[in-house]
């Protein structure tokens, strides 16, 4: 069905997007966090989430043969809206606003819509992965677990596994595992681990801020009159 693609841009290209408030840091040393310590953590610094802008690079891992894709590019989020742009190693263009999605490609001079309205509930699922979902939220659609705390490069982490309840869900992903840098409380790594094949996909962020200054504006459709448009059937 076409809605899977345009879920999977949407989810895999970012929308996937762990975004977490940052909380002051001591720099003191702690004791192993519980699961119930991060939840509050991540309660705590919910409540006020309103836009974000980062850089990302996101690598696809097909196992049965081995190859390895990575595309960079940067995003934008307000409330609902999001926008992906693409940079390499393909120019392109995601636009989220609502349930309506459009995929730019301007080197093919081509636009996709899509309508997730009947799919609301699965991406909502999705979305709760950040974007200010508070810790505890995560729980009513995932199994949660603490894996440890690991360093990533020079950040030490606290490593979440994620478990879809629902049977659609785990349809799209068996499981997927975050890093939040414990010192800003930000995501560092995403991994996404696809039911079935094996193959995942990993989402490294850098250059995050926290409720930056976003106008509208920015989400406005910028593609080309005379481009070619289509709108896939579900």
């Amino acid at each position: 069905m076409n809605w899977k693609h345009a879920f999977s841009a949407l989810v895999l290209a970012t929308f996937l997007t762990l975004t977490f408030r940052a909380v002051p840091s001591s720099g003191q040393a702690h004791a192993p966090l519980s699961l119930e310590a991060v939840l509050r953590e991540l309660d705590s610094v919910s409540k006020n989430f309103h836009s974000l802008s980062a850089d990302m690079e996101r690598t696809k891992v097909t196992v049965v043969v081995n190859d390895k894709s990575t595309e960079t590019g940067s995003i934008l989020v307000h409330n609902d809206k999001m926008l992906l742009e693409l940079k390499a190693p393909e120019v392109k263009t995601i636009l989220r606003t609502g349930d309506s999605v459009y995929i730019y490609t301007p080197g093919l001079k081509r636009l996709e819509e899509y309508n997730l309205a009947q799919h609301r509930a699965l991406v909502d699922q999705y979305l709760l992965l950040g974007f200010g979902t508070s810790g505890h939220e995560l729980q009513k659609s995932y199994l949660v677990t603490l894996i440890g705390e690991p360093m990533l490069g020079d950040k030490k982490t606290a490593e979440l596994e994620l478990t879809p309840k629902s049977d659609e869900a785990r349809n799209q992903f068996s499981k997927i595992q975050i890093w939040v840098d414990e010192s800003s409380w930000l995501p560092v790594q995403q991994q996404f681990n696809e039911t079935g094949s094996g193959d995942y996909m990993v989402v490294h962020y850098t250059k995050m801020v926290r409720n930056p200054k976003i106008s509208d504006s920015e989400f406005k459709p910028k593609w080309p009159k005379d481009v070619e448009k289509s709108k896939p059937l579900g």
